[in-house]
């Protein structure tokens, strides 16, 4: 029989009592793992209020004493990493090496929570003006939530909460109902490590939950990672009641081969970028931009010997390079979009259709595609496909392929593969997109700097984690004071000012 997932409510496991459950899926076998409970508006409220019960006291632990707790959570996510990774592998279909970097990428940002004390320090003026003192402090804004996608269940997840934890807020997270085993995981290890009941707590759910998190009254911040349709909703709704949003949206990234590019070096990159992940990630890199029709042919002739080298195998195969997509329905669609790539006129070099693997037929498996000659005009290409197919792009100047990323709909990420380092600098400074890697495939800054596209790539003025995530999920407090020395105070009916 199926497992059956729950909630992680005010330090314990509850069975959902709505009634209505998902399947959660075994991507390599194709078949249904667990049910998940679909949380009602009455489960989050449940959530809600648990976190609300527990925030003014975990508010109230001084900041080197929370950081100790999250010293303590990093130890045990790392002491459980391979059972985590396994758990990943199996609801998602990364491949367990994959699942892996998945989860070291949170613990970078629980790394960088770790360092709350410093972070939460405000600023101080002595003698502000005559005998008047101003100091400033970070003090949490109460409850937050996290509205995190399925293509990484355990990094996003970390991202938001180790935050917002560590600056003292409560939490309550809503995970991907098509992967929820790791997410609840690290709730239990949260607690483990010392984070009180309440502090952080997950509801599984749909829709319903999501509309209950963005009109709860009680939740001061919501900070969401999915497609730019829902992200937008998210925005709108969430700020319409009261909120701070940050909803962090599609992307389209584009890699510009120069030239002068390492042609070797540019192709390992692409596709281990575009392939990687069988293409589910936000921070893929699914259009490749050839400057120059040489440059173009030389790029396909090389890429195409290594997209056949790729290894598509289940998720616990060491030796393949991705596993399946999560779901059927995700393979047919990216299946539609090859087929749309072919109607409106592309070139398909490589079909990944119709693969199947040997002993897994029932898999959502799915072969690497690559497309030549795609132009701006075409459906396929101003849309995100979130699959292992890459689309190259023949641009004929620079200012050519600058203009591609510049004013595509997304704007997350962008590379430039290139030996100039002038045309390098000034393509940084020029284009319009969020995140640029100079011969980086996949420029996801460190945890210290902060993560977040432009255009319909974020909704929103606060990026993820980094400096921006204390920002977003701490208010400024601003106090002037003034001690008495004993003598005749002076009345006065102006604004006070520095003259």
């Amino acid at each position: 029989m199926a497992d059956q997932y729950g909630h992680f409510i005010a330090g314990r496991a509850v069975p959902g009592d709505s009634g209505r459950f998902g399947d959660v899926f075994n991507p390599s076998l194709g078949e249904v793992k667990a049910r998940v409970a679909l949380a009602s508006s009455a489960e989050v409220d449940r959530a809600v209020q648990a976190a609300a019960a527990a925030q003014p006291d975990w508010a109230a632990v001084n900041p080197q004493r929370r950081a100790r707790v999250m010293f303590q959570f990093k130890a045990l996510v790392e002491a459980n990493m391979d059972e985590l990774a396994r758990l990943l592998s199996e609801e998602h279909g990364k491949v367990v090496a994959d699942a892996k970097g998945d989860l070291q990428r949170g613990l970078e940002v629980i790394e960088f929570a770790c360092g709350i004390p410093h972070l939460l320090k405000g600023e101080y003026t002595e003698g502000a003006g005559p005998r008047i003192d101003v100091y400033s402090m970070r003090q949490p804004l109460g409850v937050a939530a996290g509205i995190t996608p399925f293509n990484f269940p355990a990094m996003i997840p970390m991202w938001m909460f180790g935050i917002a934890v560590a600056c003292g807020n409560s939490f309550v997270l809503k995970p991907s109902e098509k992967d929820p085993g790791v997410p609840l995981r690290l709730a239990e290890l949260f607690l483990e490590a010392g984070g009180p009941e309440g502090v952080l707590n997950v509801v599984n759910g749909d829709k319903e939950a999501v509309d209950a998190i963005l009109t709860h009254p009680g939740i001061s911040a919501v900070s969401f990672v999915g497609s730019s349709d829902i992200a937008q909703y998210v925005y709108a709704t969430g700020t319409a009641h009261g909120k701070r949003v940050q909803a962090m949206g599609g992307a389209k990234n584009h890699g510009i081969v120069l030239p002068d590019a390492d042609l070797d070096q540019a192709v390992s990159d692409i596709v281990g970028a575009a392939y990687g992940s069988a293409g589910e990630r936000c921070m893929a890199l699914p259009v490749a931009v050839a400057v120059g029709d040489g440059t173009a042919d030389r790029l396909i002739e090389r890429l195409v010997p290594e997209v056949e080298k790729l290894k598509v195998g289940i998720s616990t195969d060491p030796d393949a390079h991705y596993g399946p997509v999560v779901t059927a329905a995700h393979r047919e669609r990216i299946e539609r979009y090859i087929q749309m790539g072919v109607d409106e006129g592309a070139e398909l070099v490589m079909d990944g259709r119709g693969f199947e693997l040997q002993g897994y037929e029932q898999g959502f498996f799915i072969g690497p595609s690559l497309f030549d000659r795609v132009t701006p005009d075409m459906e396929t290409y101003r849309d995100e496909i979130f699959g292992p197919v890459l689309q190259v792009m023949r641009a004929d100047t620079v200012e050519e392929a600058v203009r591609l990323p510049s004013q595509h709909q997304y704007g997350n990420g962008v590379a430039i593969f290139t030996r100039n380092g002038q045309a390098a600098r000034e393509f940084a400074k020029r284009v319009n997109v969020g995140m640029v890697g100079i011969n980086v495939p996949i420029p996801v800054p460190v945890a210290y700097h902060t993560f977040g596209g432009w255009k319909r790539s974020a909704f929103g003025d606060t990026n993820q984690h980094g400096t921006e995530g204390i920002r977003f999920y701490t208010h400024v407090k601003t106090v002037t004071q003034r001690w008495p020395e004993g003598q005749e105070p002076e009345q006065s009916f102006i604004i006070p000012t520095m003259q």
